[in-house]
């Protein structure tokens, strides 16, 4: 493993000198963001058995992370409740104005959305779970009944990143000695899944998506609660093309996108589905009379 670790570092090193060199740096005139990368890396190779690669970059503070399934799920919970909701409330203001048949189908579809929400996401990522435990459990299986072949695979796998075969070898050799550490290993580098991990929490994915449906669809449905005039329909969008722009503007922390256009991307999207389920709810108002 001190070979390994040596090699890796000369990795290291060597990629990080190769690409400044690129780019026309040197030593000198690294950034000290670069600088504080290169020290990390050194600090970890030298006095650690390594690590791995997303606690890696939640120590290194250079990649914002949040768990994939919740981030998902917060940001299509959040936008799919505001969107529904507020296009299924203009469809009906449309169709009837009637100021009670706007909040019957305005809680309506809020219950309906979150509980479809969360039970499509638990579905989802319990079903992904149980597919990649599958996979995991095929691949112990297979280092049981032939390790020979799996530290085969390995050796294969670490000359296809530039690993000379000898030390390829080594390396497949040394991982193998250990069964626990050595399916982790085979699940990431032949599988790319993280068996701690196994596509996240079906829970956690749930029971966000029901929070922030539900957050989302309440928006344009609170002047209807408290307002009985004709005038919830033009504080709901008020209201609505808020929480779009806010929603818009909070998915540029993970994006780096631009605040201004995910946020108006998100307003554009939102009244244009409003739009066109309040012309329909029009239309069949009229074809009703």
């Amino acid at each position: 493993m001190k070979k390994y670790r040596q090699h890796l570092q000369t990795e290291v090193d060597a990629s990080f000198l190769a690409r400044n060199a690129i780019a026309g740096k040197s030593a000198d005139t690294l950034s000290g963001g670069e600088m504080n990368h290169v020290q990390i890396l050194n600090n970890l190779s030298a006095s650690s058995e390594g690590m791995k690669g997303g606690l890696l970059a939640r120590l290194e503070n250079r990649h914002r992370s949040m768990g994939g399934n919740a981030l998902r799920a917060a940001v299509l919970g959040a936008n799919d409740g505001l969107v529904t909701n507020l296009s299924l409330i203009m469809g009906v203001a449309g169709a009837a104005g009637d100021h009670d048949a706007i909040v019957i189908a305005g809680v309506a579809g809020l219950l309906a959305g979150a509980i479809s929400m969360a039970l499509g996401e638990w579905l989802s990522v319990q079903s992904s779970r149980e597919l990649n435990q599958r996979q995991i459990d095929i691949e112990t299986t297979e280092l049981e009944n032939s390790p020979e072949e799996e530290e085969l695979e390995l050796t294969l796998i670490y000359q296809s990143k530039g690993v000379p075969k000898e030390q390829a070898e080594e390396m497949a050799s040394a991982v193998l000695q250990n069964k626990e550490t050595a399916v982790e290993t085979l699940v990431r580098e032949e599988l790319g899944l993280d068996s701690q991990e196994l596509g996240g929490s079906a829970w956690e994915a749930a029971i966000t998506s029901f929070i922030l449906f539900a957050i989302g669809a309440i928006l344009p449905l609170i002047p209807f609660l408290f307002l009985q005039s004709y005038y919830p329909v033009w504080i709901s969008l008020g209201l609505s093309i808020a929480g779009l722009f806010i929603l818009g503007a909070a998915i540029t922390f993970y994006t780096g996108k631009s605040l201004w256009y995910s946020g108006f991307r998100q307003i554009l999207f939102g009244l244009a589905a409003a739009g066109i389920t309040y012309g329909i709810g029009k239309l069949i108002g009229i074809s009703l009379l």
